[in-house]
């Protein structure tokens, strides 16, 4: 009985330093973000919109990623769609306004590119551009990473 439960203290402490042990977020140096944790990649007037590995890492193994309709409209601020782990359910909030013109289908099958590939593979949606003077309203990736570190330290 004692050899089992120093065996499930071990397991419990090297768990736990294997979950914490990730260090800080990767934070991508050309793309914009916003203070929900949604980035936003620009290219002439589209733009390619998902979420940050910080926002992936705090919720955990993604299960389900709810789409928009490709022609949707979407707002600066406003809510898309919305992301699914095990842990929660999240809003997804576009950081650009315009129309969509992509949705990453592959996200349908495989919702874990979310958290594999947050700024390759795991993209959600692609959005023509209506206004490219709100990408002001971003931050840049150091902001971004200035303001992860105060959230995580609260």
């Amino acid at each position: 009985m004692a050899c089992r439960q120093l065996w499930a203290s071990r397991a419990a402490s090297y768990l736990r330093i294997s979950v914490f042990n990730r260090g800080f977020s990767n934070v991508v140096k050309d793309l914009k973000y916003a203070d929900s944790h949604e980035w936003v990649k620009v290219d002439g007037n589209s733009a390619t919109v998902g979420i940050t590995d910080h926002a992936q890492d705090h919720l955990g193994d993604v299960v389900y990623v709810e789409l928009p309709e490709v022609g949707a409209t979407v707002t600066q601020g406003d809510s898309f769609g919305a992301v699914e782990s095990v842990k929660a359910t999240s809003d997804i909030n576009s950081p650009v306004s315009g129309k969509v013109i992509e949705v990453n289908e592959e996200l349908s099958s495989s919702p874990a590119l979310v958290n594999s590939s947050p700024y390759k593979d795991g993209w959600i949606i692609k959005v023509e551009l209506s206004d490219s003077g709100e990408l002001n309203k971003l931050m840049d990736s150091e902001k971004y990473s200035k303001f992860c570190e105060e959230e995580d330290s609260h």
